[in-house]
Formats: structure tokens, C-alpha cells, sequence
């Protein structure tokens, strides 16, 4: 079986599913190519799992360049000539829609809700519908999207669950990662890892951070300190807050030694406004760290009760939140094992391939003559 998969401008979530994807996939014996921005090549390393790589730039929002992206599109689908095209996200959803021939099975796997408004929100609106009519599976990343989908008109909409890739044991102790960021023996570390983008509200992080220094609130003693591993469009701004607010905040940039962090960490804390099933979230619950998370999307199906749940856009709860967890070590212990337990449930990288790779065969025997 030939496979392309296709994925937009991604540095985060969604390029490590379809790198973990591809890996599975060319371990099963299919002939996998991934056509996306060069960068992601770059980033993720796809030709270096076995699968070949067409660079096709899809930038991470509408624009003219749009064009150009379904006429490279079509041209390398045709010299491909995949038995089944499987797109990530909308915006590789849009491309491959146009681009492929109507007798090659399209799926595409939504890992994100649009969150915009007013004129942008409208055309995505649109781009919505059409590509939820334009697959012949969709795969939803949580049981909203299904449900978002299913409304705008998808055909055969099912949940399709996406497993962190498995984190390595960390290689340095926490001291070490303590001493690399300053900070000192008997400080609670709070950890936040994802791309620094509007959505994931690490300005509210930033925000409630600033608290704990006692500015107007009651200071907390020892004083946590915040990391935050990720890039992404908001690092500007986000350094301004930090420096006007004096929050106790490390921004630590883009980082292959998550699992280090882990392992330094006190809590793990996730302030997005929406998340399917956030690979962050996965990695702290099996790394046995306890989680603050807003209650958003899909993750309180995905954790369950194996974390402390607060409202979005609340920067008074998560503040209690964190005060009360960071107050309390018997809380923590006991997230800590909620946590494991529930990640155990969870399915695995190779489930996961292995539910993808039947729908495949699914579509190419309902598509073969």
C-alpha cells in the first residue's frame, strides 16, 4: 500500500502525530510519503524514518500562496500515485482536497477547533465545511470535533485518538536541570511545554505567576518557579509580560529534553483555551507529574479525574489551584498516581498506526474495482 501524508506549517503537536505515525506505518511495511512545508522534513526528520518527502509549502493560514501550494500538491500526488491520502488539519485538509484525484481515497484527521472571529472566523467557517464534506473518513482528535464535523456535514466521522509519542527516561538528574535555569534547592518548578501560540493562554500563566511574588496577592514562600519550553509566534510579547510584570517565568525555547523537565518538575500546567488530546498533558500524566489544566475540549476525557480541573480564561482558579496542590505533597502523590493509572488506559503509538492502517485497507478495498 502507498500512503501520502500531508501536513501544513507545524512545529508542534500535530508534526510529532504524523512523525509517530510515520514511523508505524513504515514498520508495518507501507510505502509512506510525507508531503509538507520543508521545515517540518527538517524538524521531524520523516526521511530518516524510511518514508520519502516531497516539500510542499502550506502555510499555517489562508492566503493567495494557496494556489501555488494545490498545483506542487497535485503534481507530486500524481508522481506518488498513493492508493489512499491521509491530511492532517484543516489547512492540509483544504490542499489535499483540491489536489487529489477524486478516485484516491481522502482521510483527514482534525487536531484542532478554529478559535477565531468575526471576518476570519467566517472564512473558516467555510473552509470547515468544505473540507468535511471533501473526506471520505474523518478522523476526529477528540469526541467534539466528531461531534463539530458531524454537524458541518462529514460523511463517516469517527474518533480517532492520538497518542503521545513515548518520552525517553530523563538523562539528567533534577539538580542539574535546576542549576541550568537558576534555580534553587527546595523551589517548586511549575512546567508548561507547548508551541507559544494565542490559544495555549501562557499569558494568563505569566499572569498569575506574577501573584506569587506578592504583587497584590499573598506571596508564596518558597517562590515557584515557571518554565515554559515551546516556540511559536507569541515569544516576543510574551517576554515583554514577563519582564513588565516580573513574573518568575523562564522562557526556555524550543526543547528535546522534555523528559528532563519531567523529572525536574513539581507540577505541569496546561491554560489553553482549547485542546483535543494535548500531548503535554499525556507526557506529564505518564511521567507521573501531577496537572493543573484548564477543562477545555478534550481533555477532560482524556484525564479523567487523574487532574485538577479548573475554567478557562480564570486566572483566580488556576492561581487557587496551583496554591492549594503546591501546598499539599499528599495531593500531588496522589494526582501523581491517578495520573499513571489513567496514561496506562490510554492506547499506544502502535494501537494507534494500527486503527489508522485499518481504515486504510478499509477505503482501498471499498475503492478497488
Amino acid at each position: 500500500m502507498r500512503v501520502a501524508l500531508v501536513l501544513a506549517s507545524s512545529t508542534g503537536g500535530v508534526g510529532r502525530h504524523v512523525m509517530s505515525l510515520t514511523a508505524a506505518l513504515v514498520a508495518r511495511g507501507i510505502d509512506v510519503t510525507v508531503l509538507g512545508p520543508a521545515a517540518t522534513d527538517t524538524q521531524f526528520g520523516f526521511a530518516a524514518l524510511g518514508a520519502s518527502f516531497t516539500p510542499v509549502e502550506i502555510p499555517a493560514s489562508p492566503q493567495p500562496a494557496d494556489a501555488v501550494a494545490v498545483r506542487v500538491m497535485r503534481r507530486a500526488l500524481s508522481t506518488v500515485e498513493p492508493d489512499v491520502v491521509h491530511a492532517h488539519g484543516l489547512r492540509a485538509g483544504l490542499v489535499a482536497a483540491l489536489a487529489r484525484s477524486r478516485r484516491v481515497p481522502l482521510v483527514v484527521t482534525w487536531h484542532n477547533r478554529v478559535l477565531a472571529g468575526g471576518l476570519r472566523k467566517a472564512i473558516y467557517s467555510q473552509l470547515e465545511r468544505y473540507v468535511a464534506g471533501a473526506a471520505d473518513v474523518t478522523l476526529g482528535a477528540s469526541s467534539d470535533l466528531v461531534e463539530r464535523v458531524k454537524a458541518l456535514g462529514g460523511k463517516d466521522v469517527r474518533l480517532g485518538e492520538v497518542a503521545a509519542p513515548t518520552l525517553p527516561a530523563p538523562v539528567r538528574p533534577p539538580g542539574e536541570v535546576r542549576s541550568e535555569f537558576g534555580i534553587g534547592a527546595g523551589r517548586p518548578i511549575v512546567l508548561s511545554v507547548g508551541r507559544l501560540h494565542a490559544q495555549k493562554r501562557h499569558d494568563l500563566l505569566i499572569d498569575v505567576a506574577a501573584r506569587w511574588t506578592g504583587r497584590g496577592h499573598p506571596a508564596l514562600d518558597p517562590l515557584p518557579a515557571v518554565v515554559i519550553a515551546g516556540s511559536g509566534p507569541e515569544y516576543v510579547p510574551l517576554a515583554e509580560r514577563i519582564l513588565t510584570s516580573h513574573a518568575p517565568v523562564t522562557l526556555a525555547g524550543h526543547r528535546e529534553d522534555v523528559p528532563d523537565l519531567l523529572g525536574a518538575a513539581d507540577l505541569a500546567v496546561v491554560t489553553s483555551d482549547w485542546e483535543a488530546r494535548q500531548l503535554f498533558a499525556q507526557e506529564a500524566l505518564r511521567a507521573g507529574v501531577p496537572l493543573v489544566s484548564t477543562a477545555v475540549g478534550g481533555l477532560p476525557e482524556l484525564v479523567g479525574d487523574a487532574a485538577s480541573f479548573v475554567p478557562p480564561n480564570d486566572p483566580d482558579a488556576f492561581d487557587a489551584a496551583v496554591r492549594t496542590l503546591l501546598g499539599d505533597r499528599d495531593a500531588r502523590a496522589d494526582l501523581a498516581r491517578r495520573g499513571l493509572a489513567r496514561a496506562a488506559t490510554w492506547p499506544t503509538e502502535a494501537e494507534t498506526a494500527a486503527r489508522v492502517a485499518a481504515v486504510y485497507a478499509e477505503l482501498v478495498a471499498v475503492d478497488a474495482p
